[in-house]
């Protein structure tokens, strides 16, 4: 019998730290009324349970997924943590519940809400980076491509493989401004580092002349009539607009 607490969890924010919360929730049988890190700041009333991440037990989670769940629910959940979906690691907890009871059919529930919530923000998740693939530009800093992004969702991991197969003679830095991160490559070799801050150079006259031809090319061609807002708001990544 599932006990539901006031208890809050407490875990480090990485994806194996989340499934020893799961593997916590199933061994006190309790659901917790919230899964935070430390590093969100908010007011606590209720007590806090911290959970170590322990590798054993995030292997354990781990490799009861896909045999409880399928291949698919395990790449999806991966994908869960990577959105900005607020509370999505107590959607996520609940998510899985649902699949150790229901086994691969969980993934066709979008009528429930656990999985209906949870599907919007992957979903979102997807478009965020898809968009970001052709809208992100780059610019040549003593013989590196660097590029800034501002997305709301953690979509580096999603990013990794394209840009790397796309450019993979070249060295590229691209810059999360949001989450404070960046995907590096160096010819065969790529990391996802951590980064507080990213100050560039001014573009060469150069570098400004192209960025000043684009921008003149995209108000020349834009449909008034098909413009759309929403795609506006990647505007950011492309340098010869923003700047």
């Amino acid at each position: 019998m599932l006990d539901r607490s006031n208890m809050i969890y407490l875990y480090d924010g990485s994806f194996n730290g989340l499934l020893c919360c799961v593997f916590e929730s199933y061994d006190k049988r309790e659901m917790p009324a919230e899964i935070l890190t430390p590093d969100i700041p908010q007011a606590i009333l209720f007590p806090v349970k911290e959970i170590m991440t322990d590798p054993q037990k995030a292997n354990r989670v781990l490799a009861s997924i896909p045999k409880k769940m399928g291949h698919a629910a395990l790449d999806f959940l991966r994908h869960a943590f990577l959105t900005c979906l607020p509370q999505k690691e107590l959607h996520i907890l609940r998510f899985m519940r649902m699949g150790y009871c229901h086994g691969p059919s969980v993934m066709a529930m979008l009528a429930n809400d656990a999985m209906h919530i949870l599907f919007k923000a992957v979903k979102h998740l997807k478009n965020e980076s898809h968009l970001l693939k052709g809208f992100l530009r780059f610019s040549v800093f003593h013989n590196v491509l660097v590029g800034e992004i501002e997305p709301k969702n953690y979509v580096l991991p999603l990013l990794r493989q394209h840009f790397c197969q796309r450019y993979p003679e070249e060295r590229f830095f691209i810059f999360d401004k949001t989450h404070g991160m960046a995907l590096a490559y160096h010819p065969y070799q790529s990391a996802i580092i951590a980064v507080e801050d990213l100050v560039l150079p001014e573009p060469d006259k150069k570098e400004q002349s192209f960025r000043e031809l684009w921008r003149l090319f995209y108000e020349t061609i834009e449909v008034k009539g098909r413009h759309n807002p929403q795609c506006e708001s990647y505007a950011k990544a492309l340098l010869e607009i923003h700047n």
